[in-house]
């Protein structure tokens, strides 16, 4: 992804998951692009951010509550990714949930 999410006003919420993965690419990169189809058609979805080198991987979602990012974390097709990274794709990974209280950008 390249684009920045378009946000609305604050408040709102931003999961940030930090990755280290294996060698292991069976399947990954289509069920990344599946996972980003299904949240985004998710209530409270708002916008997506990734980047990734050959180390390190950060993947922030952004939310309008507590409520839609634990909607997220129960989809049926997310619980699969989950497992599938534990098991598989993941050396290891973090997740943050932090409440966006203020932001600001340079438009260009």
């Amino acid at each position: 992804m390249s684009n920045f999410a378009k946000t609305p006003e604050p408040p709102y919420y931003a999961v940030i998951f930090t990755s280290k993965r294996t060698d292991v690419d069976t399947g990954y990169g289509t069920m990344a692009q599946k996972m980003v189809e299904f949240a985004s058609k998710e209530t409270g979805f708002l916008g997506i951010e990734s980047a990734r080198d050959t180390e390190l991987g950060i993947t922030v979602s952004y939310w309008d509550s507590l409520d839609a990012i634990q909607e997220w974390k129960e989809h049926a097709a997310h619980k699969i990714a989950q497992e599938k990274g534990k098991s598989e794709w993941y050396k290891n990974y973090s997740v943050r949930i932090s409440k966006v209280e203020k932001d600001y950008s340079l438009q260009g």
